[in-house]
Formats: structure tokens, C-alpha cells, sequence
């Protein structure tokens, strides 16, 4: 029987060819797609998988409230919730705490000098997850104080193919010996390192004696991690959280902290939490690429189910025929199922091809990709990729063999004309429909994304970016690099900052007015900068001057706001000019307001403008040097500045990035979504297009002797290309009618209400799409229609 089947398709195959190669091609173009996303969510659902203990292992999260009522979800906790867990909750198995921020050069010799970052880490670190020691004891291994364990790469870095384990690693003044070398730390692991620091090396012998570092708000660098046993009450564990939470929340004045329980298996999905210590994905971006992917496979399937339809005048009397001589339903619909399973894996094969091809293409448009995910072939996603096949195949082939398998084989043989086939033709019409209403969507999404993204690009951000080139300083004294800068005539300004605004990374601290009500205390956003940053970036003030002193060491006086401070603390009704010499607490600390800017982004897009400040740092800002570049030679410019740089650091490279590609950077998310859906837009409209195509030649073919006998009795060609494709159009009108409206709701009532600054929809975003899609139509039905409409009636009607 199944020998039959493959005889029948191949035949099948091969007398139909153009259907075939429509059917072929638009299924392998589709599941490339699938492919694709089923390679890339294998690698989002394996991380992890290789902790023994991983379906036991959770995080503690930690989520804060301040008495403004704004909240904060941290992937990050208190190290002193961890020591808490470990010496008061029962039942818990292992607790293990890690803390990052270990940034330093390692020196090995005096020619041998590494920048590394590392992770403190407890000796139960060893013990939850499951790096592989190759060398060491993993029970003791980060037990002593400035204890170091490497992987195999960094000890191959630091050493060379010399034995790692024993020897000493300087970090400035510090030696530390290395007492084991891990397994290399797979990819597809959420938590990333190049070495472990044992955590009593930060701590020192007592932990307890080191209040800061164990406060229990605290929570911005440290990371809590237990095992649970497998009969654990989670209900009962997060109970215990409340409790804890409940009575070290007393000793905070102006913020709430609440800790809970994340399974391993839910970080990667884990959601918008800050301070994450690794990679994640927000999941609803994974349904949307499913989505996108079944909608490009269903329109696939929705050609070949069309297009089987279609040509079932010709294949009714061979079913027919099968019937007669003892075939059962079953056996029809069996056979057709196997041809479209053969057609779908045919199609594997070319899509097999394009995966390859797409797959680079794929990881090329963001370096964040290539760090998320591999996409490399596995035993496993092969069978994916098979499933896949037989699945499309199934579905596109139901309705025609479901079709096939009811024909009447006395009725087909003696008049074939009289199958009842024109009762699915609005099946067809709602399958073309739905095709070109998607593929206007995503086209319409593409425009509307693709603007948004040129606003948030484009958007006036409140200061000046354009020739500033920002230098993040790696540890180095500033005052050395800006001597050595000064002398460069392509330089014109030099300012210090902490941090760069506008990019997604913030820093908050409690302000508080009027300090007399604990009601007048709030999170305020911060950067610490010197007198030459807002005259560089051209900020604009309402009232004040610049910081007027240079404050020392612990001797800040002054403070620079903007106006949503003076709104959100009531600070001042309308005149800025009054809020100048307003005493304020920052962190605890008297400043008194010397400037009020104008409302400026410090964060982005996707936020509304927020109270900021400016501070005076009087130690090194750590953080970066603000480059004004006056010369239209930037190739000399950054030379000369790389020469600079390595006259006052020979280890750490040049890390210099000119503001506007960090602007643009920061909003590389959207860019890679647009281009995703973009290039999914492109593949429907290819697929829909194909399948009208088959369609069209399918009406042609079968209307020529209409087509003949119309010229006969005097049609025009013009006229015969309107009958016959006012159909066609009238299909895609409906697609427009439905799918504008949908697309226009969707983005102004659900997406872009997200976006507190976003690009209004334009007429263009709406018209242009309809205008590609009726575009395609005309060529396709145009090119056919007139083909049938300057046959020769003639040679058509010769043979009636």
C-alpha cells in the first residue's frame, strides 16, 4: 500500500509539475522560517540542562517598593537574606551566595599581565550547580580566603599549557592562589564567568562584621541561589520569605523589600527583571516569533490546500477510478495525506539549505544573538526539523484528501462536470483572503516599526550628542588621560562623567524635601558628573548657574536638577528662579540646588522623563571621559586619541564609542525586529503571491474557451482582463479592509501606548503597504490574463 502511495504522488509530481514546484517551493521557503525558530527556542529551552540538581534549584528574587509607590523587580538580593535562609529556614538543602562586580588585571609576571572578570562565589556554589572540577577538590576549593578557581581558558590565558592548580595570581596587592580549573562554562548556561573568587576573600574571616556589604538593602550586586529537596513545600518556603521580609523591612524608613522563589527553568523566561547575572528572553517575543512562523507556514499550506482544490476536476476521475476497483475511503485519504507528506518533506530538503543560509544572516544582525544562542545542529533538532515536515505535511494535506475521500465515484465517472466542487470555492476565496490580509499586515508593521525606530533615533533627547565621543576610563585616573587629550587639536572639550544617559542603564538614589514628612522622600535618577559636562552636552538651563565650586572629599555642597524635581517635590509653583538655593537630601546628605535644567532623557524612549539630578564626584568618576571632537577627520582624531590612551594604559584596549552609535545601539532590539519581521513580510508576500499566481494560471487554463468565445462575440482584451481579474481584486480589497483597520487598533491602542514618546501613524505607513501588495497583484494577474486574452480563439475552439 504505501508503495502505491509513492508511486501515485511521484506520478502525480511529475504531471503537474508548476503546481508541484508552487507547492515544493512555498513550504520549503515557510519552514525555513520554522526552522529556524525551532533551532533558536531548542537553544532557549536547553539552558541550563546540564545542572544535575536543576529541577531543584531556585533563585531568590527580590522585588522593592518605595513610598512613592513605584516598584522594582531584581533579579538580584541581599547577601544577608542568603545568610538568614541558610541559618534559619528548615528543609533547605544547599544555599549559596555569589556577588559580581570583580573587575581587575591579573598578573601572572611582569610580562604577563590579563584583564579578568571575576565572581565571588561561596564553597556551596560547587555544590548546586554543575561546573566539572578537571583539577582541585570542589568541596574546598573556594573555602579559604583569596582562593581562585579559573576555567580552562582562563588558565590557559593566565599560564599557558603550564599546570594552573597551585600557582598565585596578583590582583593589585593582593596574591591569590589558584585552587582548582573548571570545565569551560557551556553556552546555553544562564550564569557566565572566567574565574571564581572565593566570597571570604570580600568579606574577610568574619562575615558578619562587615555591615555595608551585609546590609540587608544591599541588593543590587549580590545573587542568592538553594536547593530545595524534592519533597519541599514551596508554599511553605515562601511563607518563610514573608516572614523575613516582614521583619528586616523594619529597619528600613523609606523602602519595602519582598523576596521570592524563581525556578531555574524560569530565568531564561524570567521576564523584565534588573541585574540580571546573565542572559535572558523575553517570552513574549517567543510567541511572537512562533506566531510569525505559523502564520508564513499556514499560508503555505493554504497554497496547496487552494491549489488541490483547484485542480480537483482533473484528479476526480482518477479517484474515481481507485474507487471502482476497490479502494476505501480511508485508502483515498490515506493516499493523498502520504503525497502531501512526501511534497512537505521534498520541501525539507531545499528548506534544510535555506536554514544554513538564513541561520548566519540570522545571528549577523545583533552581536546579542550570537551571544544568546548557537543554533547548532543536534540529534535532537534533526528530529525537530523531521516533525516539523510530517506536521506541515499533515496540515496542508487534511482538507484536500478529506475533499478527495468523499468524491462519489459513479457520479465523477459519468459526468465530472457535476462534482459538487464550487461549494469549496469560498473556502479558496477565505484562504487567499486571509493570506494577503497577513502579509498587509506585517507590512504595515514593518513601516510603522521602521518609523518608530528612525523617531527613537531621531527624538530630541533634551542635550546634544553629535561629535562626542565617550571613553570609558577602565579603572584609569582621568586627570592622566585628559593631559595627554588636551594636546590633540581635534579636541575641543573634555568633560567626566559616571555613567551615559539615555542608553537603558540607570542609577537612583533617595531624595528628599521638606524632611519632615516621610511622604517627601522618592527615587530620583542620578549622575555624577564635573563643570565642563553640561556645557558639552549643551544642556539648557531654566535657572542657576553650573557648579560653582570643586568640592574635595566629602565636602559636596551642591546639586543640579531638572524640572520634574521641582514638580514631583512641590518644590516651587511655577518660577524655576525660586527653587535656586533650596536645600535638599540626597543619600542623607544636605546639597543645595544651584541649577534647574530643562526636562531631558535620561532614560529611554520606552520611559517617560523622570526627576533627575546632577552631582559633583570629588574622587575619580571611575566611569568616563566626554570627548568633544571638532575635526571632520574623526580617522586622525581616534589615532591620536589611541595614542593617548596607550601612553597611559598598555594593558586594557581603547574602549571608545562616539554617543550617537550608542543612541543607536541602545535601540538595537527594535532594528533586529523590524528586520525580523521585515524579512517574514518578504516570505509571506512571496508565498501569498506564488500561491495567486498557481490560481491564476489554474482560472486561465481553465476559462480559455470562455475567454475564446467572448473574443468570438467581440470582447476586448481590456475588458477580458478586468472579468477576469475583478475577482482576484476583489479578494484583496477585502484583505485591505480588514487588515488596515486590525493593524491601525493594534499599534495605537496596545503597542505604542507602551512607548511614552512614539511616532504618531501616518497615512504613508498605511497607503504604501496596500500600494506594494496591489502592485504584485496587477503583475501577476495582469501578465496571465493578457496572456489568455490574446489567444487565438481559433486554435482553442478548433477541437470543439
Amino acid at each position: 500500500m504505501l508503495g502505491s502511495y509513492f508511486k501515485t504522488s511521484r506520478r502525480s509530481l511529475v504531471r503537474n509539475k508548476l503546481f508541484s514546484a508552487i507547492n515544493i517551493i512555498g513550504l520549503a521557503v515557510s519552514m525555513s522560517v520554522g526552522l529556524l525558530v525551532i533551532a533558536f527556542l531548542t537553544d532557549l529551552f536547553s539552558y541550563d540542562l546540564f545542572h544535575e540538581k536543576r529541577h531543584r534549584i531556585y533563585r531568590i528574587v527580590t522585588k522593592t517598593e518605595g513610598d512613592d509607590k513605584r516598584t522594582m523587580d531584581l533579579a538580584s538580593t541581599s547577601l544577608k537574606a542568603g545568610y538568614k535562609i541558610r541559618e534559619t529556614f528548615p528543609g533547605i538543602e544547599e544555599v549559596s551566595l555569589i556577588r559580581r562586580g570583580f573587575y581587575s588585571d591579573a598578573k601572572v609576571s611582569d610580562e604577563t599581565i590579563i584583564p579578568l572578570e571575576a565572581t565571588w562565589a561561596d564553597p556551596s556554589f560547587l555544590k548546586i550547580f554543575t561546573f566539572p572540577m578537571l583539577k582541585g577538590n570542589p568541596a574546598t576549593a573556594l573555602k579559604e580566603p583569596y582562593s581562585l578557581v579559573v576555567t580552562e581558558k582562563t588558565a590557559l590565558k593566565l599560564f599557558g599549557k603550564t599546570e594552573a592548580l597551585g600557582k598565585t595570581v596578583r590582583f593589585d596587592t593582593t596574591n591569590y592562589t589558584v585552587t582548582g580549573v573548571l570545565k569551560d562554562i557551556p553556552k546555553l548556561s544562564h550564569i557566565r564567568f572566567e574565574a571564581l573568587i572565593s566570597l571570604a576573600s570580600m568579606l574577610g574571616q568574619k562575615a558578619d562584621s562587615d555591615g555595608g556589604i551585609l546590609d540587608w538593602g544591599n541588593i543590587y550586586q549580590n545573587y542568592v541561589y538553594l536547593t530545595l529537596p524534592e519533597t519541599a513545600n514551596l508554599q511553605t518556603v515562601q511563607a518563610n520569605l514573608d516572614k523575613l521580609s516582614a521583619t528586616e523591612n523594619k529597619q528600613l524608613e523609606h523602602q519595602k523589600i519582598t523576596l521570592s522563589l524563581q525556578p531555574m527553568d524560569k530565568i531564561i523566561f524570567g521576564g523584565r527583571l534588573s541585574n540580571e547575572i546573565g542572559v535572558n528572553f523575553p517570552k513574549p517575543v517567543a510567541w511572537v516569533l512562533i506566531g510569525l512562523a505559523l502564520v508564513v507556514i499556514l499560508s503555505a499550506c493554504f497554497n496547496y490546500t487552494n491549489l488541490s482544490i483547484a485542480r480537483s476536476m482533473r484528479r476526480s476521475r482518477e479517484v474515481g477510478i481507485r474507487k471502482i476497483v476497490g479502494a476505501l475511503k480511508n485508502h483515498v485519504l490515506g493516499q493523498f495525506m502520504a503525497e502531501s507528506v512526501i511534497i512537505s518533506v521534498m520541501a525539507l530538503i531545499f528548506s534544510f539549505v535555506l536554514f544554513l543560509i538564513l541561520r548566519t544572516q540570522f545571528m549577523a544582525l545583533a552581536p546579542q544573538l550570537s551571544d544568546l544562542v548557537t543554533l547548532d545542529l543536534s540529534p535532537r533538532l534533526i528530529l525537530y526539523f523531521l516533525l516539523l515536515a510530517v506536521v506541515v505535511g499533515l496540515a496542508a494535506g487534511f482538507l484536500p484528501a478529506l475533499f478527495f475521500s468523499r468524491i462519489q465515484a459513479v457520479q465523477v465517472l459519468k459526468d465530472a462536470s457535476s462534482l459538487k466542487v464550487f461549494r469549496h470555492i469560498n473556502l479558496r476565496k477565505a484562504l487567499i483572503v486571509i493570506q494577503y490580509t497577513f502579509s498587509l499586515m506585517f507590512i504595515t508593521t514593518t513601516l510603522i516599526g521602521y518609523k518608530q525606530y528612525r523617531g527613537f533615533l531621531s527624538f530630541d533627547l533634551g542635550f546634544t550628542t553629535e561629535n562626542i565621543l565617550n571613553i570609558r576610563m577602565q579603572g584609569n585616573k582621568s586627570t592622566l588621560l585628559k593631559k595627554e587629550l588636551a594636546q590633540i587639536p581635534a579636541v575641543n572639550q573634555i568633560a567626566t562623567s559616571r555613567m551615559i544617559t539615555s542608553l537603558g542603564s540607570i542609577y537612583g538614589t533617595q531624595l528628599k524635601y521638606k524632611t519632615k514628612s516621610v511622604h517627601d522622600s522618592a527615587m530620583v535618577w542620578l549622575n555624577f558628573v564635573d563643570e565642563n559636562y553640561i556645557p558639552l552636552h549643551h544642556h539648557r538651563f531654566l535657572a542657576g548657574t553650573n557648579f560653582k565650586n570643586r568640592p574635595t572629599s566629602g565636602n559636596e555642597t551642591e546639586v543640579i536638577v531638572n524640572e520634574q524635581v521641582l514638580k514631583r517635590f512641590h518644590i516651587v509653583d511655577r518660577n524655576p528662579a525660586d527653587a535656586i538655593g533650596k536645600q535638599v537630601m540626597l543619600d542623607n546628605k544636605p546639597l543645595t540646588i544651584v541649577g534647574v535644567l530643562k526636562d531631558f532623557h535620561y532614560g529611554t524612549m520606552d520611559h517617560k522623563i523622570e526627576p533627575t539630578v546632577f552631582r559633583y564626584s570629588s574622587e575619580e568618576p571611575g566611569g568616563y571621559l566626554n570627548v568633544g571632537i571638532k575635526s571632520e577627520d574623526y580617522p586622525a582624531a581616534l589615532s591620536g586619541i589611541e595614542a593617548a590612551w596607550q601612553k597611559i594604559d598598555k594593558i586594557h584596549p581603547l574602549k571608545a564609542t562616539f554617543y550617537d552609535d550608542q543612541i543607536e545601539e541602545a535601540y538595537k532590539q527594535f532594528e533586529v525586529m523590524v528586520k525580523v519581521i521585515g524579512f517574514i513580510t518578504f516570505l509571506a508576500i512571496c508565498i501569498a503571491s506564488m500561491g495567486l499566481f498557481g490560481m491564476v494560471v489554474f482560472m486561465t487554463e481553465t476559462r480559455l474557451k470562455e475567454i475564446s468565445i467572448r473574443k468570438v462575440l467581440g470582447a476586448t482584451e481590456s475588458g477580458l482582463i478586468f472579468h477576469l481579474s475583478k475577482g482576484f481584486l476583489l479578494l484583496l480589497l477585502i484583505s485591505t479592509l480588514v487588515a488596515l483597520p486590525v493593524t491601525y487598533i493594534f499599534f495605537d491602542q496596545y503597542v505604542l501606548t507602551k512607548f511614552e514618546y512614539h511616532q504618531p501613524i501616518g497615512v504613508s505607513e498605511l497607503i504604501i503597504s496596500v500600494l506594494v501588495v496591489m502592485a504584485l497583484a496587477f503583475l501577476l494577474i495582469g501578465s496571465q490574463t493578457l496572456k489568455a486574452a490574446r489567444s487565438n480563439p481559433a486554435k482553442v475552439l478548433k477541437s470543439e
